[in-house]
């Protein structure tokens, strides 16, 4: 997934803590914080399911792409674009787009349709503000959020590019720093993602 299920809750919980009570109204702060985590997780596994099935289909055009001498990357990215086509769904990937976030700006709008909508069906939501105000301020807190989270991951993959030798990116050392940086950085900003 993008966005680690951890940073997801730390979303839900500051849109509630941001936007409450002046946009909309809630009786249970967690419980509100929780089904907006909800929302987004959904949302994003959406893609992760959508990769795990163009594996699946590499998987069996391994030898052909061998014997054509394609790229693994280059055939999987070509699949993965007609699958989104057909599908009409949005890249949640907004770096592969151009975006400085994790999420696309894209991403990030359909997000707040889908938020809304839930917030507009759930009982534990009052909304007070017109739904598009409500959701023009849901775009700009995630965006906010998300840039914040996006200069954390830069700081923590430099960290780990300054180590005396190189650490390939996806390797599960790499991986293990890259964790402990990144929560080093979200320590120094306050941030606690399991509270």
């Amino acid at each position: 997934m993008l966005l680690a299920r951890e940073f997801i809750g730390y979303l839900g919980r500051q849109l509630v803590s941001r936007l409450s009570p002046t946009h909309f109204e809630t009786s249970n702060s967690a419980t509100a914080a929780t089904i907006l985590a909800q929302i987004i997780e959904q949302d994003l596994s959406t893609e992760d399911k959508l990769n795990d099935e163009v594996r699946d289909l590499l998987e069996d055009y391994s030898d052909y792409m061998r014997r054509e001498n394609i790229s693994y990357n280059e055939m999987f990215r070509k699949i993965k674009n007609q699958m989104l086509a057909q599908r009409k769904l949005t890249r949640a990937s907004g770096r592969d787009t151009g975006d400085a976030m994790k999420l696309s700006r894209d991403r990030v709008n359909e997000l707040s349709h889908k938020i809304v909508a839930g917030m507009r069906r759930s009982r534990d939501f009052r909304v007070r503000k017109d739904p598009n105000e409500l959701r023009l301020a849901l775009v700009r807190e995630m965006t906010d959020i998300l840039q914040m989270e996006d200069r954390i991951d830069r700081v923590a993959r430099e960290k780990v590019k300054t180590q005396k030798r190189e650490i390939a990116e996806g390797g599960e050392e790499y991986e293990i720093l890259h964790k402990r940086y990144y929560a080093e950085e979200l320590k120094k900003l306050g941030i606690n993602l399991s509270a």
